[in-house]
Formats: structure tokens, sequence, C-alpha cells
């Protein structure tokens, strides 16, 4: 499950028990930027953000090092893969582009 927050890409929680060892799933953004996960584990029920700025990465947040937002806040989407390149998430967040509210 995921969620997008201001100056965040996103939060996602992993929704089972046991833990999930992220090492080589990745995180892309709607300019094609991709954010490797390196040697981390998410344990059962826990979340890890990926914030967009600098700082220094945590159990819960893994920072992406950029100095300015890579997502519009608006909307946006942002596909979670794991290491063999399958689809476990696709967050996406406010209006996309044909919507019609």
């Amino acid at each position: 499950m995921c969620a997008a927050l201001a100056g965040v890409l996103v939060r996602w929680a992993a929704g089972r028990r046991r833990a999930v060892d992220l090492d080589g799933w990745t995180l892309r953004d709607e300019e094609g930027r991709t954010y490797t996960f390196d040697h981390h584990r998410l344990d059962g029920r826990a979340a890890v953000r990926v914030p967009t700025g600098v700082g220094r990465d945590t159990r819960t947040d893994l920072f992406r090092d950029r100095h300015h937002y890579v997502r519009d806040n608006r909307s946006g989407t942002a596909p979670l893969r794991n290491d063999r390149g399958r689809l476990v998430d696709d967050c996406s967040w406010g209006r996309r582009r044909g919507d019609r509210r």
C-alpha cells in the first residue's frame, strides 16, 4: 500500500506479516528517474518513505539525495517493481491525464 506525501516520492507499507527484502527493487518517477533500493529489509507490516531530498538513510526513510522535487504534488504515479521487474504496486495520486473530475 502506498501514499504520496509532500516532499516524498512515496510511502510504501508492507501489507504482510513477513519481512520483505527490498534489495534490487525499483521505484520510478514520471520523469523516468529510478530509485533502486539497496540492501534494505522492510519488517512485516512496517512502512518506508522515500523522501526526494538529501538526508541520511534510516530504517523508515530512504533518501533519494536530490536537491529538488522529483514529482508533481498535484498528480502522478510511481510504479514499484520487485527485483525481477514485476509490478508490486502502482502508487498514484491526484488527477491523471484524461480524468474528468
